[in-house]
């Protein structure tokens, strides 16, 4: 989005307003004019819609070309900015993104976009029934997969074989069956699968039966000359393939097996190939995210088109999702000829580029204008802090700060600050971002919470249980009104 020569009008809260300031004073050069209001509101974080549109309702915004609020504000913008006659645009979550927001070419980088296929495979088929397979099948769908893998495994019977095909192709799904058994590939082909894993010299007559897409493999482990005589066969008879090198486990030919897929694509150019990333992922103890960041940078890099995910073992609970992140990354990086920096953080599970955007005097400048009772929890490298109208504690251990909250005769309150710094505390070991009332971003280890900002975010427990409780012991002479949250902002989780 390109804001040279714009007017822009800044919203945030009164805490925020001189931090913001200072952030955008630094925008050097700026390509746009700036000006900043505080909405009469302390915490930024907590702006809605409904509320920029009741403030702004009378203010001259003619002068400007767009509004900017936090990137938590929620409620429709695009209808705010109709009603207020001027555009109105979601900045991000933290003011301290600022000038990466303005100042990359990536701040609003298309993810849409891939050309990797991602193969995900139910490994123990034979041994589920047709609604557990499909059940999966959602799952996997649902992480990112664009084809159903059906493993069938070996000497097992499978007389559901057909059922399950059909039932994922009644769904909408792609789907392969993944056998070494040729009688298994010809089932699966006939109830209508779209590929078959796998074939090689010996068993390609089975191509020239069916309709389904061969995944070609070498005849025997390594000869990739075996590999290149089975994809030639395929070329001459003008029927689609892939073909797949086998990526060997670590201190078992890995590298070699990298070389092959090299070579692979040096004698077969144009051809569509596949690499199965379960032999590294799932027999290396080691979280997954880095290694499927890896392999998908030299998929990119060999401009490989499918790849085989599976999900056993424990610690791959997530290795789907995190195929589906690594795939759009490196297909961005490459389409900008860039690093694989600041595309996506969902392959930053454990840890941020970024984790502490303020310094213990910033968070110190912000504490000494609060004058309510709520507690603010931030953290810097220096450790956690909470702080309210009495000032700021600051510990690195979260029960350093029992004593000095007041909280043994606020139970409720008690538990929310409980939580809170058992989550700044993880926030602080690991080095990662940590916004008060939010949970920590695990990036793709986690499905997506799919938090929608355009409705008002749900009150928290402990704040429902306070109001549950003043209602109940109000004397009856009192007006409902009299125990009502103060003030016009919408109350989170904050008590």
């Amino acid at each position: 989005m390109d804001f040279a020569n714009q007017h822009l009008l800044f919203l945030t809260g009164r805490l925020a307003e001189p931090g913001l300031r200072r952030v955008l004073a630094t925008l050097q050069p700026c390509p746009f004019t700036w000006e900043v209001r505080d909405l009469g509101m302390q915490v930024a974080g907590l702006m809605t819609a409904e509320m920029v549109g009741r403030r702004l309702a009378t203010v001259d915004l003619a002068p400007f070309d767009r509004v900017i609020v936090p990137g938590r504000c929620r409620g429709d913008l695009d209808q705010l900015g109709a009603r207020l006659g001027c555009p109105v645009l979601r900045g991000p979550d933290e003011m301290k993104d600022l000038p990466a927001f303005f100042g990359s070419r990536r701040a609003q980088v298309d993810l849409s976009r891939h050309d990797t296929l991602i193969f995900a495979e139910i490994v123990d088929a034979p041994q589920s029934d047709v609604a557990t397979i499909v059940a999966r099948a959602e799952r996997y769908r649902r992480d990112g997969a664009d084809v159903i893998d059906i493993g069938c495994l070996p000497e097992t019977p499978f007389p559901h074989l057909e059922e399950a095909v059909q039932a994922l192709k009644a769904i909408g799904c792609r789907v392969s069956v993944d056998s070494l058994a040729v009688d298994d590939l010809r089932r699966g082909a006939r109830a209508g699968a779209d590929y078959l894993l796998s074939l090689h010299e010996d068993t390609l007559w089975l191509a020239e039966e069916v309709d389904a897409t061969p995944v070609l493999i070498p005849s025997r482990h390594g000869d990739l000359p075996s590999l290149l005589r089975a994809a030639g066969r395929m070329q001459s008879l003008g029927k689609p393939f892939l073909a797949d090198a086998i990526l060997d486990p670590i201190h078992f030919g890995f590298t070699e097996s990298l070389v092959r897929f090299r070579d692979l694509r040096a004698a077969l150019p144009e051809a569509r190939l596949m690499m199965g990333v379960g032999n590294l992922t799932e027999l290396t103890d080691a979280d997954t995210a880095g290694i499927n960041a890896l392999l998908f940078g030299i998929i990119s890099e060999l401009r490989i088109n499918a790849v085989l995910a599976t999900e056993v073992s424990a610690h791959c609970a997530s290795a789907v999702r995190e195929a589906d992140a690594a795939r759009r990354m490196m297909f961005a990086a490459r389409a900008e000829g860039a690093l694989p920096r600041d595309f996506s953080p969902l392959l930053l599970s454990l840890r941020a580029r970024r984790p502490f955007p303020d310094t213990v005097d910033e968070i110190a400048d912000m504490a000494a204008r609060v004058k309510d009772a709520n507690f603010r929890v931030q953290v810097s490298k220096a450790g956690i802090h909470a702080y309210n109208r009495d000032g700021m504690r600051t510990a690195k251990d979260p029960w350093a700060f029992w004593p000095q909250l007041g909280l043994e005769d606020d139970a409720s309150h008690a538990f929310y600050m409980g939580v809170e710094l058992a989550r700044a505390h993880h926030a602080w070991l690991l080095g990662k971002r940590y916004e008060q009332d939010e949970d920590l971003d695990w990036g793709a280890a986690l499905p997506p919470t799919n938090d929608d900002l355009l409705r008002q975010k749900a009150e928290g427990l402990t704040l429902t249980h306070q109001l549950r409780e003043a209602k109940e012991n109000k004397p009856k002479e009192n007006k409902p009104e009299e125990n009502k949250p103060e003030g016009n902002e919408p109350q989170g989780n904050k008590p």
